[in-house]
């Protein structure tokens, strides 16, 4: 109920006008508006985090079927592992992070909107988990084994890492281990090379310090304080630019062979857009431009490693 929605109290009995009520600190739904199944299917597609998880689940793909030699089949099974996945980790996120997100009034949010529940993020994620234990089985036991306990980390991230100096770990070890999914999941299966898995452990990394700029001081106000949040909106801007170019660097420069036109033209993009992501973090904090730089950096980085096999 928001404030002024509060009916008038009766005066106390010394005569004294009433105290003030205090407003809510989550927004309210009047019964009248509950979602429709359209606008619940809607608000769950929001709120799975649609941007990233389609983009994790693309590169994953593209990487199955261009670098690591998957069939077309094989490269559909490693993309659908990955999006349950990623499902799961999106839809867990707003749903343990609900009440902190109702706190700070982030109405962008799904669940502080009205439009789906917690319960109802919560059966969503817990359902998508499901789907990628099955869709990973079918990989095979070390692809598939490997895979679940990428995903388990990341729900780690959401149930608290996210809150210590610890939280860049996770989006290291997910996605330096996710190159290796693929490449475990073919006919002649071998860990991704040592290249590959640190340039994408470097993205997932610069990713993390991109996407948490614009709530630096939201996520501080409720009580998360991560790596980013104890480095400062500077560091962290730079730092992510850093490591983005860092990455691209890794995977242009220590892949085999001299680099040819292609890879030094896909480390200039990748400098130009790690670039580009720290100064607009700088003067304009709540731009979303960083971590999207980020996500064009890591297509950058997939195209030129589809492209070279």
């Amino acid at each position: 109920m928001r404030q002024h929605d509060v009916p008038p109290r009766a005066g106390r009995a010394d005569g004294r006008p009433p105290e003030p009520v205090p407003p809510s600190s989550t927004p309210s739904v009047p019964p009248s508006a509950a979602p429709s199944a359209t606008r619940r299917a809607t608000a769950l597609l929001r709120a799975c985090h649609p941007a990233p998880a389609a983009a994790v689940t693309l590169f994953a793909g593209a990487f199955a079927a261009g670098a690591a030699d998957a069939g077309p089949g094989r490269a559909l099974l490693v993309a659908a592992a990955v999006l349950a996945g990623q499902l799961s980790v999106g839809w867990s996120n707003d749903w343990i992070d609900a009440a902190r997100d109702r706190a700070v009034g982030r109405v962008g949010k799904p669940v502080v909107s009205g439009d789906v529940s917690p319960a109802g993020l919560r059966t969503a994620a817990l359902a998508a988990a499901a789907a990628c234990v099955l869709l990973s089985a079918a990989l095979g036991a070390v692809p598939g084994a490997l895979h679940v306990g990428l995903v388990a980390v990341a729900w780690g991230y959401n149930a608290g890492l996210k809150s210590t100096a610890w939280s860049w770990v996770p989006y290291a070890v997910a996605f330096g281990g996710l190159p290796s999914v693929a490449t475990l999941a073919v006919a002649d299966p071998a860990p991704a090379p040592w290249w590959v898995t640190a340039g994408a452990a470097g993205l997932g990394v610069g990713a993390h310090l991109a996407n948490v700029l614009p709530d630096l001081e939201d996520d501080a106000a409720t009580g998360v304080h991560g790596l980013p949040h104890r480095l400062g909106r500077r560091r962290t801007a730079t730092g992510a630019a850093a490591v983005l170019l860092a990455a691209a660097a890794v995977v242009v420069l220590a892949s085999p062979g001299a680099p040819g036109a292609g890879g030094l033209l896909a480390l200039a993009a990748t400098a130009a857009l790690a670039t580009s992501a720290a100064v607009v973090a700088l003067r304009s904090p709540a731009s979303r431009w960083p971590f999207r730089a980020a996500m064009l950096t890591a297509a950058v980085v997939v195209v030129l490693l589809v492209a070279t096999g």
